[in-house]
């Protein structure tokens, strides 16, 4: 097995501990299915292991690991990318292909999600939180702990799958408790929270920004407090993760009170990839973990891998820790102890220090939005109105569409172009097409519609010309630009007041 690093062990590079992980996967995955296909064996014996792996093995995407090699596990076939059967799989949603992937979660990448945290408060001991940080509540705000049987196997968001496997020696601090978490229901289990929050003596809350946010609001209205920490005076530390902090920032500082840090956290369901191990508020940094069953490659993210619309070009070259340069944005690839190999995660980083392995999420490889978790992909916008346009029979133009905050709750606000009037069809009918589409497709959409923390679509029809209009005037009718389908703070700003002016 391998050994986390811990900050008082850092003798080996980074590129060391990377070759060390590569060597104990493909030691473990030899004689699976995809072990022999691929000749790990060989692979293994090579005088640069690394490059021999990345000569052998193409670099795939979901869609392709999972048509060719994942189906089998869920038809309750062992050996084949991982020893042994796998009997959990984190659905998450996909940018195409079928509306929720279904990714393979081992039990060794079980063990390895659990190493994470620990080696993310294994560095406590230099925050300077005091005595009164230890020994006390943690509350995980995340999916319901319900998952669903398919055969012989469990499905259902990683969140409620780490749930499942919580140590009993913990279970005894961890909030809000196995009767509260498995309430189906968002409204349900945040009205719950605030009810029972005067109980509780937290000195840690983790979860996506969004909904903690939503979580905090309701508890100091519930429990009658200006402040979080007059409920929870030993609060020192917020776990983020899921989407982007900094626009919560503000509201969190209103909220809590105090002198609470926030630490980031990178999880995926495919592993937990890197947390924050040192106190920065501004930055945070995250930490990548380099040898806890994921081995990392590196793509530049630039015009010679991607094409425009983010596609991966055949000739796209990965580097491995030891090539990246600071101050660079690259695609992530991932092999794991799940049975993930050369795996195009689809997110993108920036490198912020070399030597300590520090990294900042940056985005994806194509445009998405996610103001409170719903992950939706322009892919998954243009196959909604595609849908709408093979359902009612027309055409659509441009669109772009912009995210919102509308008191505790978010709003996607679209704009549609009509080349031609669209007789007998009202706005209203079109958002509901819309807003169904995006659900069948995305799974993480329809959760935040139906837990009601996004709100029904808003959508407008306008003529055609004036998207285009408007570009012009924002000097990006050069030939080489690409209309915006999600749009920025100030392009939003910049189009209203276009409209504003049009008369629209």
């Amino acid at each position: 097995m391998w050994h986390l690093r811990s900050a008082s062990q850092r003798q080996q590079t980074p590129l060391r501990l990377q070759q060390q992980s590569l060597q104990f996967l493909l030691q473990m995955a030899e004689q699976t299915a995809f072990g022999r296909h691929y000749k790990f064996a060989q692979i293994r014996a090579a005088l640069d292991p690394i490059r021999a792996y990345q000569e052998q093995l193409p670099i795939v995407d979901y869609e392709q690991m999972y048509a060719h090699w994942w189906h089998r596990l869920l038809e309750d076939e062992a050996n084949v990318v991982w020893p042994g059967k796998i009997r959990y799989f984190a659905q998450s949603s996909g940018t195409s292909g079928s509306p929720s992937k279904k990714i393979p979660v081992s039990k060794a990448m079980l063990g390895a999600m659990k190493r994470s945290t620990k080696f993310m408060f294994a560095h406590s001991t230099q925050w300077e939180l005091g005595p009164n940080f230890y020994g006390r509540d943690f509350l995980i705000m995340g999916s319901s702990t319900t998952l669903r049987k398919q055969g012989q196997h469990w499905l259902g968001d990683i969140s409620g799958i780490n749930a499942t496997q919580m140590p009993s020696w913990f279970r005894g601090f961890y909030k809000p408790g196995a009767k509260i978490i498995k309430l189906p229901n968002w409204e349900e289990r945040v009205s719950a929270i605030a009810e029972q929050a005067h109980k509780w003596d937290l000195s840690v809350i983790a979860g996506i920004p969004s909904w903690v946010q939503m979580m905090l609001e309701r508890v100091l209205q519930v429990q009658k407090a200006d402040q979080i920490i007059d409920i929870w005076p030993n609060l020192k530390i917020y776990v983020s993760g899921g989407i982007a902090f900094s626009p919560y920032r503000q509201r969190f500082k209103e909220l809590i009170g105090g002198n609470v840090h926030t630490l980031d956290t990178y999880n995926t369901s495919e592993g937990s990839l890197a947390c924050q191990t040192r106190i920065d508020d501004e930055v945070m940094p995250l930490e990548l973990i380099l040898n806890n069953g994921i081995f990392f490659e590196f793509i530049p993210f630039n015009a010679d891998n991607f094409s425009p619309m983010g596609q991966l070009l055949p000739q796209a070259k990965a580097l491995h820790i030891g090539e990246v340069r600071e101050g660079k944005e690259y695609a992530l690839l991932l092999s794991t102890c799940s049975g993930a190999w050369r795996y195009l995660l689809g997110d993108t980083v920036r490198i912020l220090n070399k030597q300590r392995a520090e990294i900042r999420l940056t985005g994806r490889i194509k445009h998405f939005v996610s103001i409170c978790g719903e992950h939706l992909s322009v892919d998954n916008m243009n196959e909604a109105l595609a849908r709408c346009e093979a359902e009612l029979g027309l055409q659509f133009g441009e669109f772009h569409l912009q995210a919102v905050k509308v008191g505790n709750h978010f709003e996607h606000h679209w704009f549609l172009g009509q080349t031609a009037p669209l007789a007998g069809l009202s706005e209203e009918l079109l958002a509901q097409k819309v807003d169904q589409y995006l659900g069948a497709l995305n799974d993480d959409y329809k959760t935040e519609r139906e837990d009601n923390l996004l709100k029904k679509v808003k959508l407008r029809l306008l003529p055609n010309a004036l998207f285009w209009e408007w570009w012009g005037q924002q000097k990006r009718l050069d030939g080489q630009s690409k209309f915006p389908r999600v749009l920025t703070a100030k392009q939003f700003a910049d189009w209203k007041q276009f409209l504003d002016a049009k008369g629209y």
